[in-house]
């Protein structure tokens, strides 16, 4: 059961890469392209879920073509999803927008819930179970060691992912105490 790689978390990506392509001035093809490795960045999550982005890539490969797309344009999707494995190493300016795109929602309002969606894929498909504190602490850590990529995102979200790392740092001196 995926609650966190769901249709709803690749819309969101597809969204958050629109939003970023137009912030930083993509033109169309090259828009479309991010937008293509959007849509299919998760795919493989219906094969696999350890190493999903060579599932995606898979995916993307058998279906692009049915759409057109050139064997050109099919390697630079494939090498866009490649690049949103953790840790992201974005290389180029387009690699930034979608590695910022798919961690966009670090910086937004709905981090927490995303969070404890993503708290219960692990535990629901035994990839691994965590106590609150252990959650809280993998939340800090992930937190704090990432880094938008683009001017835009580092401009739109980070003040508010640098609150939440705070807000979890608060929470997560609650849960020790109480332990």
């Amino acid at each position: 059961m995926l609650t966190y790689h769901c249709v709803a978390h690749t819309l969101d990506v597809v969204e958050a890469t629109r939003w970023l392509a137009d912030s930083e001035k993509i033109e169309s093809h090259d828009k479309i392209l991010l937008l293509t490795a959007s849509s299919y960045h998760d795919a493989g999550m219906l094969v696999q879920y350890i190493d999903h982005e060579s599932a995606s890539v898979s995916i993307a490969r058998q279906m692009l073509p049915g759409f057109g797309f050139s064997k050109p344009d099919i390697d630079e999707i494939a090498r866009l999803i490649m690049v949103t494995k953790l840790p992201q190493r974005a290389s180029n300016h387009h690699e930034q927008i979608i590695c910022d795109a798919d961690l966009d929602y670090l910086g937004r309002d709905e981090f927490l819930v995303n969070s404890f969606k993503l708290r219960l894929e692990w535990q629901v498909n035994n990839i691994r179970n965590t106590t609150l504190q252990e959650w809280f602490n993998i939340q800090v850590n992930f937190l704090t060691d990432h880094q938008y990529f683009t001017r835009s995102a580092m401009q739109h979200r980070n003040e508010k992912k640098i609150k939440h790392l705070e807000e979890i740092k608060q929470l997560l001196s609650t849960v020790r105490v109480k332990s």
